[in-house]
C-alpha cells in the first residue's frame, strides 16, 4: 500500500515543483516598476511624436521615438532650396531620393491606440478614433505624395496579409479626403456633446503634446489640412471622381461646420525644450563650432527675398561679409545678401564659402538658444495660401488677395516685424579676440531697420494681381513663408507648380535634374516582389525611377 502511494504522489509532487519553479521564474523576470500595458493617450503621444518633421535634417522618426540630430538622409531644406550644404563631409545637395518616410509602424499604433480607447470606455465615436481618422489620412497621403501608389487597404493586416495589394494614387487620395470629411463630423458631435465619446479614460482625450487635448483645435487642424491635401490635387481638379472644386468650396463656404485656423494662434507646431537635450533645438550654442559654416543660404530662397525687397531676409540671414567687408556695402542693403546656387560643384562653393562670399544662417535666430523657433507643422500662414490660391483658381468665391495679404502678414509677425515700425537686426561678427560663443549678444552687430507695410506691398512684385501672376505670387510668397516648416511642403509645391524656380547642376546631380519621387521601401522590393513589380508598370514602365511621374503630377 505504502508502494502505491508512492507512486500516485510522486507525479503531483513533481508537478507542484515544476509549477512552483515556472511562477518563481516569472515573478523575477517581471519588472513591476515598468507598465505591462499602454494607454490609448500613451500611444496618442507617440504617434504626435512621429509626424514631426524638424528643420536642419533633424527628426523626430516615423520608426522611433527619440530625437536625432542631425541625419543627412533627411534633406528637406536642402530639396527646397534653401539652406544647402558647402562642405560634403556633413552632406551634400544632390536629389538622391531614397525611400522617404515609413508611417506603417505608426499607424499600427494609431489601431492599438483605438482599440485600447474602446476597452477603456470610449464609444463608437470617441476622441481617438476621429484622431485615428485624421492620422490615417495624414500619414498615407504623406507616403503616396512621396512615392505614388501604395498598400493602404490590405495594410496593416499584420500576418494575415503580409503580401498587400497597393491601392492607386488616386484611391489613397479619396480616402483620405473621406477620412478627413467624417474625422470633422465626428469631431463636430464630440465637442457639442462630449457625452457621445463613451465613459472612462477612453472618452476622452490625453496625451495631446500640441493642444493640451483640445478637439476644438484638432477640428480646426483637420480641416487645414483638407485644404493642404485638395491644393496637392490641383492638377487633377478636374477628375469627377475627387470634386476638388466642390470640396474646396464646401469648406470656404460654411465655416461653422468646417472650423479652419483663425491666427497663428492655432499653428500645429512642435515646441523645443531647454531643459531635455533629446528636445533642443536642432541648431544651438554647443554645436555652433561644429556646423555653423558648413551650410549657407541657397540663392533660391535669398534671391527671391532680395528681388522683393522683403524685410524678412534680415531675421532669416546674414549678410555677406565679403559684400560689406571688402566691397564696403551696407549690411542691411538688400544686395548684400547673397545665397550660393545649389547646382554648384561643392568644392567651388566651399571656396566661395570660407571667402565669406555667401550669406549664413541668421546666428541669433538659430543657433543662439536652445529653443530656437518653434516648428510648424500645419500653418496659419499656409492655410491663408492655399485659400488663395483655392480662390485664384476659380474654385470658390471670395477675395483671394484678402488670403494673400493675411498671409504675409502672419508670416512677417512671426519673426516680429512690425506693420509699420523698427526691426531690430542681429548679426553675427565677433571681434577677432573675442573668446565667447554665439550666445554672446556682444558679438553681434545690431541694426535698427524701418519696416514699413505699404511701401513694400507697394512693389509690382508684391501687390497681388490677378490670373497666372497673382498665382504666381501666392506661390512665391508660400514658399517664402514655409522656411524651416512644414517637411517637404515646399518641395512638394515646387514640383506641382514649377514655383519658384529651382536650379540644377552638377551639384544637385541626378542628371541635373529634380528628382519627382521617392524609391519604395526595400522591404517591398524583397518581402512584397509581386505587387510591387506590378505597381511599378502601371505607374512608371517597370522601373522604381526617381523620375518617374506620378498620377497626382500629371
Amino acid at each position: 500500500m505504502k508502494k502505491i502511494l508512492i507512486i500516485y504522489f510522486l507525479p503531483v509532487i513533481i508537478l507542484l515543483a515544476v509549477s512552483s519553479c515556472k511562477k518563481s521564474f516569472i515573478d523575477d523576470t517581471t519588472n513591476n516598476n515598468l507598465p505591462n500595458s499602454v494607454s490609448a493617450s500613451l500611444l496618442l503621444t507617440g504617434v504626435l511624436t512621429n509626424m514631426v518633421d524638424l528643420p536642419d535634417g533633424a527628426y523626430s522618426s516615423s520608426t522611433q521615438s527619440s530625437m536625432v540630430y542631425p541625419n543627412a538622409s533627411n534633406k528637406d531644406e536642402i530639396w527646397g532650396q534653401y539652406y544647402i550644404y558647402n562642405y560634403d563631409y556633413y552632406g551634400n545637395n544632390t536629389y538622391d531620393f531614397d525611400s522617404g518616410a515609413d508611417y506603417y509602424s505608426t499607424l499600427t499604433n494609431v489601431l492599438a491606440m483605438e482599440s485600447k480607447a474602446t476597452a477603456s470606455g470610449g464609444a463608437a465615436v470617441n476622441p481617438y478614433e476621429a484622431m485615428g481618422k485624421f492620422f490615417r489620412a495624414y500619414f498615407f497621403s504623406k507616403m503616396s505624395l512621396e512615392r505614388g501608389d501604395i498598400p493602404m487597404t490590405q495594410a496593416l493586416q499584420g500576418l494575415t496579409n503580409l503580401t498587400p495589394a497597393y491601392d492607386t494614387q488616386k484611391a489613397v487620395m479619396l480616402q483620405s479626403l473621406a477620412w478627413l470629411e467624417s474625422a470633422n463630423s465626428d469631431l463636430t458631435q464630440l465637442i457639442a456633446n462630449p457625452s457621445v465619446g463613451g465613459t472612462g479614460l477612453g472618452a476622452t482625450l490625453g496625451g495631446d503634446i500640441f493642444y493640451g487635448n483640445s478637439l476644438t483645435q484638432w477640428q480646426k487642424v483637420v480641416n487645414a489640412f483638407r485644404i493642404r491635401l485638395l491644393i496637392e490635387l490641383s492638377k487633377q481638379s478636374a477628375d469627377p471622381d475627387l470634386n476638388v472644386p466642390a470640396q474646396f468650396a464646401s469648406i470656404i463656404g460654411n465655416p461653422t461646420k468646417y472650423p479652419l485656423m483663425q491666427s497663428a494662434t492655432d499653428n500645429l507646431q512642435y515646441t523645443f525644450i531647454s531643459t531635455i537635450n533629446t528636445n533642443y533645438y536642432p541648431q544651438y550654442p554647443d554645436i555652433f563650432g561644429q556646423s555653423g559654416s558648413r551650410q549657407n543660404m541657397s540663392q533660391t530662397y535669398v534671391g527671391l527675398l532680395d528681388l522683393l525687397q522683403d524685410p524678412r531676409i534680415f531675421a532669416v540671414a546674414e549678410p555677406s561679409r565679403y559684400q560689406v567687408d571688402t566691397l564696403h556695402q551696407s549690411p542691411t542693403a538688400f544686395s548684400s545678401f547673397a545665397g550660393a546656387d545649389p547646382g554648384l560643384d561643392l568644392g567651388t562653393m566651399y571656396s566661395n564659402a570660407g571667402l565669406q562670399r555667401y550669406s549664413f544662417i541668421n546666428r541669433k535666430r538659430y543657433y543662439s538658444t536652445y529653443t530656437g523657433e518653434p516648428s510648424i507643422q500645419i500653418g496659419y500662414p499656409e492655410l491663408m495660401f492655399n485659400i488663395a490660391e483655392g480662390i485664384n483658381r476659380g474654385w470658390a468665391s471670395g477675395n483671394a488677395e484678402t488670403y494673400y495679404i493675411a498671409g504675409i502678414q502672419a508670416s512677417m509677425a512671426s519673426y516680429s516685424i512690425p506693420t509699420t515700425g523698427t526691426y531690430t537686426a542681429y548679426f553675427y561678427h565677433p571681434a577677432a579676440s573675442s573668446t565667447t560663443g554665439v550666445a554672446d549678444l556682444t558679438n553681434y552687430d545690431t541694426y535698427n531697420i524701418n519696416v514699413n507695410w505699404s511701401t513694400y506691398y507697394a512693389q509690382l512684385n508684391v501687390q497681388y494681381a490677378s490670373g497666372a501672376l497673382g498665382l504666381k505670387q501666392i506661390l512665391q510668397q508660400k514658399y517664402i513663408a514655409l522656411f524651416r516648416h512644414s517637411g517637404l511642403e515646399a518641395y512638394f509645391n515646387y514640383r506641382r507648380t514649377g514655383v519658384p524656380n529651382f536650379t540644377t547642376g552638377p551639384g544637385t546631380d541626378n542628371g541635373q535634374r529634380i528628382a519627382t519621387r521617392f524609391l519604395y521601401p526595400l522591404s517591398d522590393r524583397t518581402g512584397n516582389t509581386a505587387n510591387y513589380e506590378k505597381a511599378l508598370v502601371s505607374q512608371y514602365g517597370g522601373n522604381d525611377d526617381i523620375n518617374g511621374v506620378m498620377w497626382l503630377l500629371k
